[in-house]
Parts: structure tokens; sequence; C-alpha cells
């Protein structure tokens, strides 16, 4: 029985003893470097994030290890908040799926690095708690099912500070117009992707926010009508830095060709050749309504004859009954006999 007291109370000290020293712990195969405040943890093949993190790190590299999944609240030192961190590497980690609220222990973090992993879901609440956040980073990092997740984890209100948004090599063929609508972003990378033309409602978006500069270089443009918007503005905006390194893709007459050299009628979606086929339809409507109006005159040609004929005597006879009045005013002689 005297034991037991004893050993609670080493647990509790030992418990104090922790808590104490949380400044200088340091994860098993990482490197910890207090007056650089950084740590990293660099090809140790550790398959979940450690949880006792020194509470004075402020740029945590965790990279090259085989963590699969980032769960809820995954950045704490035993359950404290690492409020110091400011920048966090993840990149190639093999993480595939990231759990609500993975970064809400985070209230500072304002770089976040997840390229070069292989997500396949994200969750609508993955970036919850990320208030400070400017830089996000995802680069040759989503599957096709993390591309449609990541429209949803972009509207949360935790993001609106975010400037920067890297999306480069993911094979993102289009751009939803919702992810614009939570921020203001200053910078948008989508370089390297399978975007072959941009939608209106998408540009217009862009133009509204004249600070956003975006990127768009290597991505396989079909240049013909649905390049409209996108082409107009390159041509008329200087939001896109590299304008003059975009290049068409399709149709195979302009394969090659810089999107800054194409003349406006290959990319106007008033097609000419509909415009002629048109004009064409109308002149043969016309001659229609004409052979039907003329048809219509033929068949009822004795009755047409008749009305004219009418028409030409009842003129006549007025113009007789004027005839005499005029004479009358003239020749007072007349007037006199008439009276």
């Amino acid at each position: 029985i005297s034991k037991q007291p004893r050993f609670f109370l080493t647990l509790i000290m030992s418990m104090l003893l922790l808590l104490a020293n949380a400044d200088n712990l340091c994860p098993f195969s990482c490197a910890c470097f207090e007056n650089t405040e950084t740590v990293t943890c660099l090809n140790v093949n550790m398959e979940d994030v450690p949880s006792d993190f020194p509470l004075w790190v402020q740029t945590l590299t965790v990279s090259g290890n085989n963590i699969t999944t980032l769960i809820g609240n995954a950045f704490t030192t035993n359950g404290t908040s690492l409020e110091l961190l400011s920048t966090l590497s993840l990149s190639d980690n093999n993480i595939q799926n990231i759990e609500a609220s993975a970064f809400e222990r985070l209230p500072n973090l304002k770089a976040l690095d997840l390229s070069k992993n292989h997500l396949t879901y994200i969750s609508s609440d993955a970036f919850r708690g990320l208030r400070e956040l400017r830089n996000l980073s995802l680069n040759s990092c989503l599957t096709k099912s993390a591309v449609i997740q990541l429209s949803s984890a972009l509207a949360s209100d935790s993001l609106g500070k975010l400037k920067r948004l890297e999306l480069s090599a993911n094979h993102i063929k289009s751009i939803p117009p919702l992810i614009f609508d939570s921020f203001n972003l200053e910078v948008l990378i989508l370089t390297n992707n399978s975007i072959q033309s941009v939608e209106r409602e998408v540009v217009n978006k862009w133009l509204e926010n004249k600070k956003m500069h975006v990127y768009l270089e290597f991505n396989p443009f079909v240049c013909d009508c649905t390049l409209e918007s996108l082409y107009l503005w390159v041509k008329n905006s200087s939001q896109c830095p590299d304008a003059s390194r975009l290049r068409c893709s399709e149709p195979e007459s302009v394969k090659g060709t810089l999107v800054m050299r194409l003349k406006k009628e290959e990319v106007d979606c008033r097609n000419p050749d509909l415009e002629t086929v048109s004009y064409v339809f109308l002149g043969i409507v016309l001659a229609l309504i004409g052979v039907i109006f003329l048809m219509v005159l033929y068949l009822n040609r004795e009755g047409i004859k008749r009305w004219l004929n009418n028409i030409r005597e009842a003129c006549r006879d007025q113009m007789e009954v004027y005839h005499y009045r005029y004479e009358q005013d003239s020749d007072p002689r007349l007037a006199n006999v008439a009276v």
C-alpha cells in the first residue's frame, strides 16, 4: 500500500519534469538546432508525426519519410500548440490523407509546403485554424480526386490571408472559380498542368483582383474559339508574367505558336464560315418568300385585275369631279349656268 503513493508521486514528478524540459525536447532521429530555431527530420522513414518537438521551433522540415496520414492536431508537443512555428515543410512524405484540423494547433504558421506527396483525400476542414497562412505549396502532389476536393478545402474561412498558392504539375484541367472567393491571392502558379483553356468566369475573377499574378507556362492550350477570353486577357493585361512563353498545342496549324502572336480572328468565337452559311440561308428564305408571293399573285390574277380596274375607275370618277369643279371655279359663266 505504501508503494502506491510513491509510484504516483514519481509519475507526477516525471510529468512535471517533462513539461519543464519541453523546450529542450528533440524527436528521435531528428536534428534540432536551437540557435537557428530549426528542426529537421530527413529520410528517417518515420510513419507518424512526432509529438515531442521543442516549443521554440520556428522552422520545421519533415521530408523523405512515410507518413501516409496527417491526423487532426498532428503537430503538438504533448498536447501543447507549437505557437512559434512559422514555416512547415512536409514534402516527399508519401502523404495520402489530410484529416480535418490537421494543422489547427499551429496558430502562427505562415508557410506550408506539401509538395511531392500523393494526396488522395483532403478534408474540407484540412486547413482549419491556419489564419496566418500566407504561402501554400501543393506542387506535384494532387490526384484527380484530391483536385476536386481541394476547392472545398481552400474555401475555408481560415485562409483569409493566403497570398501565394502553388499548384504546379498536378494534371489540372479546369480551374474552379469558387477557390478565389475566400481570399485575395497575389500569386497563383498553375504551370505544367493540363489546362487547355480557361473559362470566362475564371478570367473575370482574375480581372477583379488587379494584384493577382497568374503563371501558366507549360500548359497544352487549344488555340481556337475556346481560348478567346484568356487570349484577350494576356494581350491586354499585365497579370500573367509568363504570357510571352505560352504556346499552342492544338490545332495542328498553330502548334508551337506563341499565344501572344495569334491573330484575333484565330480565336474569335464568331465563325466566318457559320456567318456565310447564315447569309446564304437567309437569302434562300427570302427567295422562297418571293416565289410564294408571286405564286399567290398569279393564282389570284383575275380578282386582282378586277380590283385594280375598280380602283382605276374610282380614281377616274374622282378626277372628273375635281376637273369639273376646277372648270366652274375658273369660268364664272359656268357657275351661273349651274345656278
